[in-house]
């Protein structure tokens, strides 16, 4: 059995579901390994994403593990069984991983809901504000690499499901360039809230007790509730968060911070006034 170098982000969320699936069934990776006539190193192995499993093990390892949910075993056997060589491909070993993941994540997601409070997000930016963004990285990046990140983050557009965004008028306002840069990206949103599957909605500085600037989310959505993804951006890198628990939690602070925000048309006026005040 090959042995991955570097697992995806994906195929290292296959290996958490079925660890997590064997800890329910109180089983050690031992017993599990007897059970599937093979040695526990290679239960590791799958557990930490370092090799790949078939259907038809991955199917017996959910019936000793007496998973009786059939949508999510399919689920995990189309995660196992997924050969897809994306576009993000050609960036391995030039982006870091995250780039990569994130991508993958774009390419399986079934909707995306974000939360933005100081940046418009990457899916929605012009080339000229992604690579404003980039440029204020620390340490500095080299040209190169630069442009290798701008060119990486208009191959993730366009948007192609169902999309929903929160953003606060701090993002709208922040210059990360100069006024014609700000003013074609403010453009650029309200041609993009104009799409069907596009919701744009505002959340202005003046509401009153707005206490979840903290709320800062992507939020993309798998084939079933329990394979949604929660991706942060935090000091360190990002963060992927995929725990039931935790999800919970995200879908009812999205949910909370879109009830306070603007409807779809204000939003759009919202949007026009600042660009007009540019």
């Amino acid at each position: 059995m090959t042995t991955r170098r570097e697992p995806t982000a994906r195929q290292l969320r296959l290996a958490v579901e079925l660890r997590r699936l064997r800890d329910a069934a109180g089983l050690s990776a031992r017993q599990a390994a007897a059970l599937l006539g093979v040695n526990a190193v290679q239960i590791s192995h799958i557990e930490s994403g370092l090799s790949g499993v078939s259907e038809e093990r991955l199917r017996r390892l959910a019936s000793h593990y007496a998973c009786t949910d059939e949508g999510f075993i399919d689920a995990l056997v189309a995660m196992a069984s997924d050969r897809t060589r994306g576009w993000w491909q050609e960036y391995r070993g030039l982006l870091p991983t995250s780039f990569l993941d994130l991508a993958e994540l774009d390419h399986h997601a079934t909707f995306l809901h974000e939360v933005a409070i100081l940046y418009v997000p990457g899916l929605l930016q012009t080339e000229d504000y992604a690579r404003a963004v980039f440029s204020a990285r620390v340490p500095e990046l080299t040209k190169d690499e630069l442009e290798l990140r701008v060119r990486h983050r208009m191959r993730r557009q366009p948007i192609t499901v169902p999309y929903k965004l929160v953003i606060h008028e701090a993002a709208l306002r922040i210059r990360v360039s100069d006024r014609a840069a700000s003013r074609a990206q403010l453009a650029k949103l309200l041609e993009l809230s104009e799409a069907d599957h596009i919701t744009v909605r505002v959340i202005p500085f003046d509401l009153d007790g707005f206490g979840r600037a903290a709320s800062t989310m992507s939020y993309f959505g798998g084939p079933l509730p329990k394979l949604d993804t929660v991706v942060r951006d935090v000091p360190h890198g990002l963060a992927f968060i995929d725990s039931e628990a935790q999800l919970g939690a995200f879908r009812t602070r999205f949910r909370k911070v879109e009830a306070v925000s603007l409807d779809c048309e204000r939003s759009r006026d919202f949007i026009n006034r600042l660009a007009k005040e540019l």
